[in-house]
């Protein structure tokens, strides 16, 4: 859904307003936060002219150079970062902060935006400035990505729990457990990259520094446990494949003791086919019963011992 949020203080509280014709007659210093969510270029393009800023394109956001993620210049901070979504699609995010107001621009509607508005609303003495809603922002999409992070735990136990039916399927969860695990974590170290350049920048507010640092902590806790759930993956791949070896060598097994067992019974058969003249059993009335008789006596024979051998 388009549309453009501005949010504003007026008499010791938070406003909003979505019309952009308010942001013209409004002076710039009560605007905390405007959020840009899959607007026309029309309306970006004004709001680049009337703040001075630069809003890149969708192909700009997505560059993975560093030099492309993090921009500081004299007045303003640009910062690229991906926000996943529940289906684990990466959403392109771009922040712009320039003289206290935070320019958010995005293509989707995002949960850890809109939880954020409601702690703007229910405390909004803590949100003095645009840099404090960008960091808001930030410390919610962790905890958006902390009980992400769970989930994949818990499906990770529940595998781990039927990981004895080897099958393809469990191969595929596997791996597409995997591959959710490595976005989690690009996606980690893309707001630890974010979070650690700002600490550097002389723009951010000294009170907000303390709370950079501890959510530097939070973020290196999360890349921890992401590494041991997919470590946790890598053990189960082992132990999959394990299962599979197990199974294999149990099929094996089974075609081996039977063909030795059929072995000796092949070889009585083979000698008594032979259409020699001489042979001394060919007009032996008892012959035909005592090669049946021997047959069946060599297979239990073999049976017997592999048994005692405990091959079975």
């Amino acid at each position: 859904m388009s549309e453009i949020r501005l949010f504003y203080h007026k008499d010791g509280a938070v406003r909003l307003s979505r019309s952009f014709e308010f942001l013209k007659k409004t002076p710039t210093d009560q605007f905390l936060w405007i959020d840009l969510n899959d607007v026309d270029e029309e309306i970006e393009t004004q709001l680049e002219d009337y703040l001075k800023i630069y809003i890149q394109e969708e192909e700009e956001m997505i560059e993975i150079e560093t030099s492309s993620r993090y921009i500081e210049t004299r007045d303003t901070l640009v910062i690229n970062t991906n926000f996943l979504l529940s289906t684990f699609d990466r959403n392109p995010v771009s922040f712009i902060m320039k003289n206290n107001i935070l320019i958010s621009v995005r293509s989707e509607e995002l949960a850890s935006f809109s939880e954020t508005v409601k702690k703007i609303f229910s405390n909004p003495q803590n949100y003095p400035t645009g840099y404090h809603v960008f960091l808001g922002l930030f410390e919610t999409r962790i905890e958006f990505d902390a009980d992400m992070i769970e989930n994949i735990t818990q499906e990770i136990t529940n595998l781990s729990n039927n990981i004895q039916d080897a099958d393809e399927d469990i191969l595929l969860q596997i791996k597409n457990l995997q591959e959710k695990t490595m976005m989690l974590r690009e996606n980690v170290i893309d707001k630890q990259r974010a979070i650690s350049n700002m600490l550097k920048s002389s723009l951010i507010p000294h009170d907000l520094r303390s709370k950079l640092t501890i959510l530097i902590k939070d973020i290196n806790s999360l890349i921890e446990h992401v590494r041991f759930s997919f470590d946790r993956l890598d053990y189960l791949q082992d132990t999959f494949l394990g299962f599979v070896n197990i199974q294999q060598n149990k099929i094996i097994k089974i075609f081996t003791v039977v063909s030795v067992i059929f072995m000796p019974p092949t070889l009585i058969a083979s000698i008594y086919g032979m259409n020699f003249s001489f042979m001394p059993e060919v007009r032996w009335e008892w012959g035909y019963p005592l090669s049946i008789l021997l047959m069946i006596a060599s297979s239990i024979a073999i049976l017997i011992f592999f048994k005692k051998k405990k091959y079975l």
